[in-house]
């Protein structure tokens, strides 16, 4: 992409009173035309409303936009000179899970400084209170250090409690993570400093969606989780209350059908978890494994019995579909497999019966054995953005 497209790209994401919906699904014509930003925003209005349906209002917001250009040229320029880098969302380096997970829903623009290769690849976000007790700190500890060994990127909302000790986790046994921030990328510098060396060394991406001199605000706070569990292939979460941005990022990923792993709480922890759990969340032992009767009693700090887990997929409080993505993940399974590993106590029939309403599976015929896996799911410039 030119440098002088840039302008346009930070105009429009930061246009108000325009959707991230609307804006993406304009990027997505032009795509397809194989028109730029700089084509449509010299269009002018008459092409707008006729080719784009734009509506009165939208046309008076993006003919102000217009105004912008310039000052957001000399914006773009301080940024490229200061180090920082612009991925518009049909850039090859734009997070593919970020538009996996959030569609056209996904940041229109981010801006970066560091390594910015990690956001292709496999990463887990670790999410929690700020006020987070000691437990839910280890917790965190343990699923960085696990993460970390295994190669996995930690998403890291850079928050104190959770978020800042998944960070130090990470880096303290030699990971990497993505700090993702709740304000403009250019009020950052203290934390530049902090971890310049990290930045350097490409164990650090420091990533915001956000106008680039934005200072720290609530609304970005809140805003900004959004995309933590959208960057994320795996969330954990440590500790959660009944309301707040980790409790409104767990539903919302559960709304979108995300596998979202919970710590089972100890008795007498004043929390959420619980709730979370019962609304469709995996519980997790402090180790991070789904909580069942293969779990040595000796060291778990909680016991849940298969008769629970049983129980409560029946009442639909566990989730039938979460529990089916846990047990196929990767691999491919026959249906013996697959209800063996449920331990439901169900027919066969029934079970066939039950998969074949879930649209994220497949059936391979290979070698005359039906397996079940999870289909793959491919971005196409219609259904979401780009590849």
């Amino acid at each position: 992409m030119e440098v002088n497209e840039f302008p346009y790209w930070v105009t429009l994401a930061h246009l108000q009173g325009v959707t991230t919906r609307r804006k993406n699904d304009i990027i997505v014509r032009l795509f397809e035309e194989g028109k730029t930003l700089i084509d449509f925003f010299h269009n002018g209005p008459e092409n707008w409303r006729n080719c784009y349906n734009l509506s009165d209002k939208e046309i008076q917001i993006f003919s102000q936009g217009i105004d912008e250009i310039p000052n957001n040229s000399f914006l773009v320029e301080d940024l490229l000179e200061q180090g920082y880098a612009i991925v518009p969302i049909t850039s090859k380096e734009y997070s593919r899970m970020l538009k996996k997970n959030l569609g056209r829903l996904a940041p229109t623009v981010i801006y970066t400084k560091g390594n910015r290769k990690i956001m292709q690849e496999d990463s887990i976000a670790i999410v929690g209170s700020r006020s987070a007790n000691e437990i839910s700190l280890q917790f965190t500890d343990n699923i960085a250090k696990k993460s970390a060994h295994e190669g996995k990127v930690i998403v890291s909302g850079f928050a104190k409690g959770v978020d800042k000790q998944a960070l130090d986790s990470a880096l303290n046994y030699n990971g990497r993570s993505i700090i993702v921030l709740p304000q403009g990328i250019m009020t950052f510098s203290s934390g530049f400093k902090n971890y310049y060396k990290q930045i350097v060394s490409g164990e650090v991406l420091v990533i915001s969606t956000f106008y680039p001199r934005s200072p720290w605000k609530r609304e970005l706070a809140m805003a900004r989780n959004t995309v933590i569990y959208g960057l994320a292939k795996e969330i954990y979460v440590a500790e959660s209350s009944d309301k707040g941005g980790t409790w409104s990022g767990v539903m919302d990923g559960l709304r979108r059908n995300r596998i979202i792993h919970v710590r089972y709480p100890e008795s007498g922890e004043k929390n959420a978890n619980s709730l979370l759990i019962d609304r469709g969340a995996l519980a997790v032992d402090l180790e991070g494994f789904v909580i069942n009767d293969d779990i040595n009693p000796d060291h778990v700090h909680v016991k849940k019995s298969t008769e629970f887990i049983r129980e409560n997929i029946c009442n639909g409080t566990i989730s039938f579909e979460n529990k089916i993505r846990e047990i196929i993940g990767n691999k491919a399974l026959s249906l013996g497999d697959i209800n063996k590993s449920l331990d439901m106590g169900w027919s066969m029939d029934k079970l066939r019966n039950r998969l074949k309403k879930l649209d994220f599976l497949e059936v391979d015929k290979k070698n005359k054995k039906n397996l079940y896996r999870i289909k793959s799911e491919k971005i196409d410039t219609q259904k979401l953005l780009f590849d």
